[in-house]
């Protein structure tokens, strides 16, 4: 609960709730929406409780006691002179698949007496995509809705042809009758009615399960790890305490965000879900940053990413869904609109930059837990992709990787993948096929490292010679073709006509972690991304104020993202920047401490001098993957490094 978003939200096992303070659902959509969610799908529209015919107000709103378990106290209407018949004491939790209550019903009045108690409840199965689109209607042709009574509840089924999902509502002691509700589009609501005797002062219990059945597979449910051991940088100053606690709070949240894939043999392997309420799910560059921030803490993560997206790589041409043979998954989803092919997103591959950074993590992986055994199993993997970006990704035609805008899913296709976010200085978005900085960074460092798993691992020396030969050839022309020189400073992307698109981005610093730019040249970007007009304080924008674009609630032309800051860190911390490292993780681990020391996933983008706190973005998924690991990366970066290159 923020000040941003009201709503409670509960989390366990791939499976979150959202609730109001008062712990009902009330089935909104937009950008906060309401209800049980399970695979992509929403299976708990409805969630109202009345006692003796009114609404009862919240003494105490739902508060979470831990990540999946809320309390709250309700009582009916009352004035001074005649108090509330009853105090309803809520408890409420989240697991796998499953929602379950608690009501505890307490009388106040010295006579016995009977409270009646009526649950209205109901299950719309609107897909995540649905509830996304304000103003996008997704056609059903054929859908059909039922509810039925059973022994000791209700079964909400909805089927469109092969599609079918249930909600199974079981309640102890079984409701004394069951009625139809006010039924509204895309939901067949019930009322569970009770009618519960009470002793002078005494008490009743009221115990309610809610079981979402999704289609098709049901994955099993997470155990967590243990606990990691986070490590004590040399020089971490003052903040220490604080960015502990901040870790400590990220390896949680991923925990929660952990989720069973199929790996690249079928076995069940956990990943990081790249964030909630709209990213519970596998997604490439997610993943594999968050994977990487995790390394030296969690290196069976990175692991079992590999394995999942080894699992889902392109292995034919899909214009539908940008699916290309050897291409890493942008996103993976389970829901109604993907299986239908109404929306591209089932396997996704609308990204310029998993391919290579699944290179870049399969190596790093390796060179950190001196194990061959991994790069050898993903060696074929690996080099299919190798061949992508050589061919469809755009290497030898282009001379860099580019993609071209999907009009059917993302126009941009790096990380700042909003409409509109990679712009000229005077805000005209690039055409393509367009050639984003840092995703030229990420090839050039994944053709090195590939070379030296070439070269160690699979014994083909040859091929490593091709590939640091490659490398070198885009080290160059990168540095010809983007560099300007009147600002000092990278393009953001060169556009289909090979114009640099001139704004002044946080791209610019993923490009002292890859190494593509010259040591020189990368210190002086990165000491530019500590300007004001870069760095708010809290942390470095995704783009430098002044600019026409600049915007500091934009999804990605003025916020701030806790996960682009570690990437810049970590580069910092490469170029032998160890001060502007500091000012950088000190920013960003107070915003935390504004947070419970959770970082969101991006915040607003005003400076740290107009407000006492950070401005949250109001469309910020908290718990986020990438976010949540940052701290891991600043702990990192903080530590010993090794020289420049």
């Amino acid at each position: 609960m923020t000040a941003a978003d009201p709503r409670v939200q509960l989390v366990r096992d791939a499976t979150f709730i959202r609730l109001h303070a008062d712990g009902e659902i009330s089935g909104t959509r937009g950008s906060a929406p309401d209800g049980l969610f399970f695979q992509d799908a929403r299976h708990l529209s409805r969630w109202h409780l009345a006692v003796d015919g009114t609404a009862p107000t919240a003494l105490v709103p739902a508060t979470p006691e831990t990540d999946d378990t809320a309390a709250g106290v309700l009582t009916p209407e009352g004035t001074r002179d005649n108090p509330p018949a009853y105090t309803v004491f809520r408890r409420q939790s989240v697991t796998a698949g499953t929602f379950t209550e608690h009501l505890s019903l307490v009388s106040n009045r010295p006579d016995a007496l009977t409270a009646r108690l009526d649950l209205t409840v109901g299950a719309d199965f609107a897909d995540l995509f649905e509830l996304r689109a304000d103003d996008r209607h997704y056609a059903k042709p054929g859908a059909e809705y039922e509810s039925r009574d059973t022994a000791d509840g209700v079964l909400f089924d909805y089927r469109r042809a092969d599609w079918h999902a249930r909600t199974d509502i079981s309640c102890d002691p079984a409701p004394d009758a069951v009625a139809p509700a006010p039924a509204r589009e895309g939901d067949t609501a019930r009322t569970l009615t009770w009618h519960l005797p009470l002793d002078a002062h005494g008490r009743a219990d009221l115990r309610l399960t809610v079981r979402a059945h999704p289609h098709g597979r049901t994955p099993p449910p997470v155990t967590a790890p243990a606990p990691a051991a986070v490590r004590h940088p040399e020089r971490a100053g003052g903040a220490t305490d604080d960015l502990t606690r901040t870790c400590e709070r990220g390896l949680a949240d991923i925990d929660l965000l952990t989720i069973p894939v199929p790996g690249v043999d079928g076995e069940d392997v956990r990943v990081p879900a790249a964030g909630i309420p709209w990213f519970l799910t596998l997604f490439g560059r997610d993943s594999l940053l968050t994977a990487y921030f995790l390394l030296p803490y969690r290196p069976a993560t990175a692991a079992a990413v590999l394995s999942a997206l080894a699992a889902t790589q392109g292995r034919r041409h899909d214009p539908f869904s940008g699916e290309q043979p050897g291409r890493i998954v942008h996103e993976t989803r389970h829901g109604e609109l993907a299986h239908f092919r109404q929306v591209p997103y089932g396997r996704y591959y609308g990204a310029v930059d998993a391919t290579p950074l699944f290179l870049v993590l399969l190596h790093a992986h390796h060179e950190a837990t001196g194990d061959p055994r991994l790069a050898k199993r993903l060696e074929r993997h690996a080099r299919r992709a190798v061949d992508w970006m050589l061919t469809d990704g755009g290497l030898q035609k282009h001379g860099y990787l580019v993609y071209d805008p999907d009009p059917g899913g993302l126009v941009n296709q790096n990380w700042k993948d909003s409409a509109g976010a990679v712009c000229f200085r005077d805000g005209t978005q690039a055409e393509g096929p367009v050639a984003v900085c840092e995703a030229q960074g990420y090839a050039y460092d994944a053709l090195l490292r590939t070379a030296e798993l070439a070269d160690g691992v699979w014994r083909d020396e040859a091929y490593a010679c091709r590939l640091r030969e490659g490398a070198a050839r885009l080290r160059d022309r990168f540095t010809a073709d983007f560099w300007m020189p009147d600002a000092d400073f990278p393009a953001l992307a060169l556009d289909g006509d090979g114009r640099q698109v001139d704004a002044l981005a946080s791209d610019a610093g993923h490009l002292l972690w890859s190494g593509i730019l010259d040591p020189e040249r990368s210190r002086r970007v990165g000491r530019r991304l500590l300007e004001p007009d870069f760095f708010s304080g809290w942390a470095i924008r995704t783009l430098a104020a002044g600019q026409r674009p600049y915007h500091p609630l934009s999804y990605h032309r003025g916020s701030a993202w806790p996960h682009d800051n570690a990437v810049v860190v970590l580069g910092l911390a490469r170029q032998g920047l160890a001060a502007e490292v500091r000012t950088v993780a000190e920013g960003l681990v107070a915003a935390a401490a504004h947070h419970g020391h959770r970082l969101p996933e991006v915040l607003a983008g005003y400076d740290r001098a107009a407000t006492a706190a950070p401005v949250p973005y109001p469309h910020s998924c908290s718990p986020q993957a990438w976010a949540a690991a940052t701290p891991l990366a600043l702990r990192t970066a903080l530590g010993p490094q090794p020289p420049a290159s």
